[in-house]
């Protein structure tokens, strides 16, 4: 009887084991391994101090990276267009509070990843760490 509970106690914790519901996969776009710290404190990344900004940071992951502050928290996306294929015209450009495709006109919102109007694809979104003044942004 002893090993029936135990094995109901094991099964029970491996079965509640959960990734928040965190999906980075995309046909489009292929994964890339990669940790940046952003201090805050510097020039470059201050504007993230404030709600509704975000700053471009190029040469990771596809076509660089958006990171931007919710006001709850901070989101990272990658600057490439989710539903095409990696090409000159797949770089994002920030509008507002929205990224921009330049081979579709779709726009994304930097709060969600969701494309306005629906697409097959949202944004692929990477995990974001807050310590102190600094970003830890990885996949």
């Amino acid at each position: 009887m002893k090993k029936y509970i135990l094995l109901l106690m094991l099964s029970s914790f491996l079965f509640s084991c959960s990734d928040n519901g965190f999906n980075n996969k995309n046909p489009y776009l292929p994964n890339y391994t990669f940790s940046i710290d952003l201090n805050m404190n510097l020039p470059a990344y201050s504007s993230l101090q404030y709600p509704s900004n975000a700053i471009y940071y190029s040469g990771l992951g596809a076509k660089g990276i958006f990171v931007f502050n919710t006001g709850s928290g901070y989101t990272a996306f990658d600057a490439a267009c989710p539903n095409q294929a990696l090409s000159s015209c797949s770089t994002m450009t920030l509008k507002g509070i929205n990224i921009v495709c330049a081979c579709d006109s779709k726009e994304y919102s930097l709060f969600t990843g969701q494309a306005q109007g629906g697409a097959q694809y949202p944004l692929k979104q990477y995990r974001v760490e807050v310590n102190g003044n600094v970003l830890r942004v990885y996949n």
